[in-house]
């Protein structure tokens, strides 16, 4: 698998075209099996990545918090809720609760997770190839993804060589 993060975006923005009407195909029609055909990918991939060697996703993006993440991560770090929320959160045009910035002041220079035990939801599920309904997130979430993380881009590319007659 590739993992090179310089030419992902490229790559990603190169496939973009082809890739949003394969997902627009996939919406429509989504093929039965098509959860289990992720669920496999997504396997397959991780037994190939170290996400250690990448954390690309908590250098470039922010999770959106619920007051659930906040809770616990603020408990984590024994903070006051309200603390944690001023100290590194704002409100995105959204409402949601995101990072003031990147990269998430959370991850060391090793690439581990200071509150990985207590992370938020957003991260515990990243990079949501592996959930059900799969159909439902390919746009934007999916598709944002594949210039993001290297496993997304490649779950993404051998699911079009899967269902290559919708490509």
């Amino acid at each position: 698998m590739n993992h090179d993060l310089a030419s992902l975006p490229s790559r990603a923005a190169d496939k973009k075209p082809e890739t949003r009407r394969f997902f627009d195909r996939l919406r429509k029609r989504p093929p039965a099996d098509l959860d289990d055909t992720v669920t496999d990918l997504h396997e397959a991939v991780f037994e190939e990545t170290d996400c250690l060697l990448c954390a690309n996703c908590c250098k470039t993006t922010s999770p959106v918090f619920t007051d659930t993440d906040i809770e616990r991560i603020a408990r984590h770090l024994r903070m006051k809720p309200g603390l944690f929320t001023e100290t590194y959160l704002r409100l995105d045009e959204d409402r949601d609760y995101v990072l003031k910035g990147a990269p998430c002041p959370f991850l060391g220079p090793d690439n581990y997770c200071s509150v990985y035990e207590a992370r938020p939801k957003a991260c515990r599920e990243y990079p949501h190839t592996n959930r059900k309904r799969f159909h439902q997130i390919l746009i934007p979430l999916t598709l944002n993804n594949t210039a993001i993380c290297p496993a997304t881009f490649e779950i993404v590319e051998r699911l079009k060589a899967v269902y290559q007659q919708l490509t």
